[in-house]
């Protein structure tokens, strides 16, 4: 048998030798009872059919409806809001969006905790904004959620990923693809995975 196949068979049997190894994990017992998603059942059950047929489909470009739509839903939007198709938004009672804000295409705010949004902020595409993890702890995988608050001034580039508990302060900039995990301080700009302050920001000039 030539080499290379005897260390495919080697891998092989090692990872067969690993899956006999107890679980540390025991998510039978799972349970998020003590978790409270804001809503009834009805309310929720009608915002997945709203959110499936106009927020994240591809063919309902229009934004004011959408607005429209979450605030009857319970989200404190202001104005000017631009909000692209196919943006998921997991409960819009727990969402505040303040004036003049851009949320890009694919954009995914996952808000089981309250996310908060300032005045012109720009959320590009394909953005996941994370308030849910789990306690890893514990066997049973304890649901844990945290709070997300976006100031004045911010952008989010595309593909970032902001995790739960993330304070991002005004006039920030995260670099696209980034993971941000820890608070990011006003007007720096970060990068990376983890997110690393790169440098800071001046302040721009005003367009002619």
């Amino acid at each position: 048998m030539p080499p290379e196949n005897e260390s495919v068979q080697q891998a092989a049997s090692q990872s067969v030798e690993q899956s006999d190894k107890p679980s540390w994990l025991d998510l039978s017992s799972y349970s998020n009872q003590g978790y409270a998603p804001g809503r009834g059942k009805i309310i929720r059950a009608a915002w997945h059919v709203v959110s499936l047929l106009i927020f994240e489909s591809g063919w309902f470009p229009f934004r004011r409806p959408k607005v429209w739509l979450l605030r009857l839903f319970g989200a404190r939007v202001g104005c000017g809001l631009v909000i692209k198709p196919q943006v998921r938004i997991k409960f819009p009672w727990r969402l505040t969006v303040g004036n003049h804000c851009w949320i890009g295409q694919s954009v995914w705010i996952d808000n089981l905790a309250e996310v908060c949004l300032g005045d012109h902020i720009c959320v590009s595409q394909g953005a996941y904004l994370c308030t849910g993890s789990h306690n890893y702890r514990l066997r049973s995988f304890n649901l844990v959620t945290r709070p997300m608050m976006i100031e004045n001034g911010a952008w989010i580039g595309a593909k970032a990923v902001l995790l739960p508990g993330c304070h991002v302060g005004a006039n920030t900039i995260v670099g696209a693809g980034s993971v941000v995990r820890q608070p990011v301080g006003p007007e720096e700009i970060v990068a990376g995975n983890p997110a690393e302050s790169v440098c800071y920001r001046c302040e721009p000039r005003t367009s002619k």
